[in-house]
């Protein structure tokens, strides 16, 4: 089996606060990083241990260069470094045979989810597809349908899992938390994360005949709310896109992959505004 792994952090174990997940941090995000790395050993343990599997992991977090490969099997492949074209999905193809994502949180707007936002929370606000309000879960998982291939399992809180599954009703949750509010949650010890990670790996990997490709019908309409004027300005400035109101701008594609793409363009294109300050 090939196995691809998305892994973000907010999603981790215990994390609660921007602090814990800032690589600028020099306290708190060395041991955080440490925690993330080691969720993402353990899915991929998991899933060896339901049957062989070659692995390419995407560090997915912040400036993507977040991972221990010393936490990490040996045999492995890892993408790591900022910016990448495709983001979260980089790598990302007919090649594989399934996919993880792990530490993975709750779309912006998202009730009682823990850090809760949808790529850059100071860029974007709001993403539909078609009328439906993506997290990155579902903006990731439809990416990766286009080629064909499943989300297995996802990690991170319970709001993230209640809402993976309205879309992707065969994906195999590992629950590692409850967020209380945005800044507090009810988390499991480290240890007893990697347990329950490990083990839902092995099941997904076990039931992955089960699981199905998710994919967006084309064409496909990419509404984006940004998270100021400013950075509207800038998207808007992007050939196709059409302004629709003072945040609100639309842009359409025959197909999934090139509407992601706009976003991810609009997403980079819109950060200059976003870091005015």
């Amino acid at each position: 089996m090939n196995l691809y792994i998305s892994c973000d952090m907010e999603g981790t174990a215990g994390v609660c606060s921007w602090e814990q997940c800032d690589p600028s941090n020099a306290t708190e995000y060395p041991i955080y990083r440490r925690y993330m790395s080691r969720e993402v050993r353990a899915a991929i343990e998991g899933a060896r241990a339901a049957e062989p599997c070659e692995v390419l992991v995407n560090d997915a977090h912040s400036r993507m260069h977040n991972l221990l490969f010393d936490e990490l099997p040996t045999d492995i492949r890892v993408l790591s470094g900022y910016r990448k074209a495709l983001s979260m999905v980089q790598g990302a193809d007919e090649g594989f045979d399934g996919a993880f994502f792990t530490g993975y949180h709750g779309g912006i707007g998202e009730e009682r989810a823990v850090l809760a936002h949808t790529y850059s929370p100071n860029v974007l606000y709001g993403v539909r597809i078609n009328g439906i309000e993506c997290d990155e879960t579902l903006l990731n998982a439809a990416y990766l349908g286009e080629f064909g291939v499943p989300v297995l399992m996802i990690t991170g809180d319970e709001a993230l899992c209640a809402s993976a599954r309205k879309h992707l009703p065969w994906v195999q949750c590992a629950q590692v938390k409850r967020s209380t509010d945005y800044y507090s949650t009810d988390s499991l010890t480290p240890s007893a994360a990697l347990a329950l990670i490990t083990e839902s790996a092995r099941e997904a990997v076990l039931r992955r005949a089960a699981a199905r490709p998710f994919r967006f019908e084309g064409p496909v309409t990419l509404a984006i709310e940004a998270a100021s004027l400013e950075c509207a300005d800038y998207m808007a400035l992007i050939p196709g896109f059409t302004r629709i109101g003072g945040r609100s701008l639309r842009w359409s594609a025959p197909s999934y992959v090139p509407a992601f793409q706009g976003l991810i363009a609009a997403m980079r294109i819109g950060r200059p505004a976003a870091d005015r300050a």
